[in-house]
């Protein structure tokens, strides 16, 4: 298995994500911010936290697919959240368990930051995800 996630005693736990991902692979895959666009540009969800998170999860799958990977290949995930708040977790959260069968994305995740930030580059979205991959 090139990337094997865990998490030791005395960390913060349960959490939703593994706190440690160690690869042993040597095919590094980056996949760039993804949002909630359809390939042809066309927004999905404006307004709806949920429902973004969830496609621009979906689009990182289709680009770890390009690649050969998929989620079980994947070190770490890395979440920007416009005016970021705690009461959004809910949200947020809905939006990943949406569509983590769909993906293939097991809980709990790979390590995982998820970053507050005053705005993406288009005022209408609301999450943009990265993801780095290891494969063999």
């Amino acid at each position: 298995m090139t990337v094997q996630h865990f998490t030791p005693e005395g960390m913060l736990q349960p959490v939703p994500y593994h706190h440690v991902a160690v690869g042993t692979g040597t095919k590094h895959v980056h996949i760039s911010g993804q949002v909630a666009r359809k390939a042809d540009g066309t927004p999905v969800a404006p307004g709806d936290l949920a429902g973004q998170v969830a496609q621009a999860l979906r689009n990182t799958s289709v680009g770890l697919a390009g690649a050969g990977a998929s989620f079980a290949d994947v070190l770490r995930l890395t979440f920007y959240v416009t005016r970021w708040s705690p009461e959004k977790i809910d949200d947020f959260m809905a939006g990943v368990e949406s569509v983590a069968e769909e993906i293939g994305l097991r809980f709990p995740t790979p390590p995982a930051s998820l970053i507050g930030v005053e705005y993406l580059f288009e005022p209408d979205v609301l999450v943009e995800v990265e993801a780095t991959a290891l494969l063999d």
